[in-house]
This record gives C-alpha cells, sequence and structure tokens, in this order.
C-alpha cells in the first residue's frame, strides 16, 4: 500500500469536509496529518483497497475533531474564508463589489450549514464534501444505508429551503 497515493486522494476531501464541519483551514490541515500519521503507523495491518483506508481516514479524523472539540470546549464554524487563504486567484483579486458579495454567499453558507442538525450536516458534508459514498457513510457512522440517503436529502431540502431566496430562476 502506499500511503502518499492515498494521502493525495483523501487529504483534498478530507480537509473539505472537516472545514465544511466546523473546523477552520489551519486546523483541519493539523488533523488531516494526524490521521495519515496514524494509519501510516498501522499501516502493515491495512487492507490494500481505497474503500477501508478512506474510511479509515475519516473515522480517526472525526475523532480526532472530537477530541480537539472536547479539549477547547467549544466547536468553531467558519465564519469567512480570509483573503490570505484564499491565493493569489481568489476573492482578494475580485473587484470591491464581487469581493462583497462573495463573502455575503459564504456567510449564508456557513450560517445555514450551522442550522442543520449535527447528523444531517455530517451525513451531507461527508457525502457531497467528503465525496464519499453511501456505503462509506454508512460504514463510518454506523447506520444503515437507507438512513444515509434519507438524512443526505432531508439535509439538502433544509438547505434548499434557507437558502431558498438565493435560487435563480428563468
Amino acid at each position: 500500500m502506499n500511503i502518499e497515493e492515498r494521502y493525495k486522494a483523501i487529504a483534498p476531501k478530507l480537509t473539505n469536509w472537516l472545514v465544511a464541519s466546523g473546523s477552520d483551514y489551519h486546523e483541519a490541515c493539523d488533523i488531516v496529518q494526524n490521521t495519515f500519521l496514524k494509519i501510516w503507523k498501522m499501516r502493515s495491518d491495512l487492507r490494500d483497497d481505497e474503500e477501508s483506508v478512506s474510511g479509515l481516514a475519516f473515522t480517526i479524523a472525526r475523532n480526532l475533531r472530537k477530541n480537539l472539540a472536547r479539549d477547547n470546549s467549544r466547536l468553531t464554524f467558519v465564519d469567512e474564508i480570509r483573503e490570505e487563504d484564499a491565493g493569489s486567484t481568489g476573492p482578494a483579486e475580485l473587484p470591491s463589489e464581487a469581493k462583497a458579495r462573495s463573502a455575503e454567499l459564504r456567510r449564508r453558507l456557513s450560517e445555514a450549514f450551522a442550522r442543520l442538525p449535527p447528523i444531517l450536516r455530517e451525513a451531507y458534508t461527508l457525502f457531497q464534501i467528503g465525496e464519499m459514498s453511501i456505503r462509506e457513510i454508512s460504514n463510518q457512522t454506523g447506520v444503515s444505508e437507507n438512513l444515509v440517503k434519507v438524512r443526505i436529502f432531508r439535509a439538502k431540502e433544509k438547505l434548499q429551503n434557507i437558502l431558498a431566496d438565493l435560487r435563480v430562476t428563468f
């Protein structure tokens, strides 16, 4: 098993999922590094298939995030992406009106995700942002595949209702 290949495939998804579920970017990067350190230490005991490593990575990261939240006694949500984190082609180069609109959309999305119940938010972010399959989410969360589908559907429905005024109609 090549850990480097697994890292390149899974780390961006894992980082995005952590940020979407409440960690700030730098904290998410630390959690991803610690996750893969743990995977590297147990590499001889792992099966050599993508699904088992991906599921293990998300489980370890979720547990590390919970431990960190417990240690800090609070869970923080990303309010906005800072300009220095956005990169040279990001919002920093947009005209001021577009930057304001982009910041407003990020704020609205963060608020919408914060309003979702945690079990719905977890299922939706694992599926959409973490790009995990229904089966992988079911294995990680310990609930049936049908319940995972229901949670994703309900999260999507709630987000659509919360953000209904942003819909574009033709």
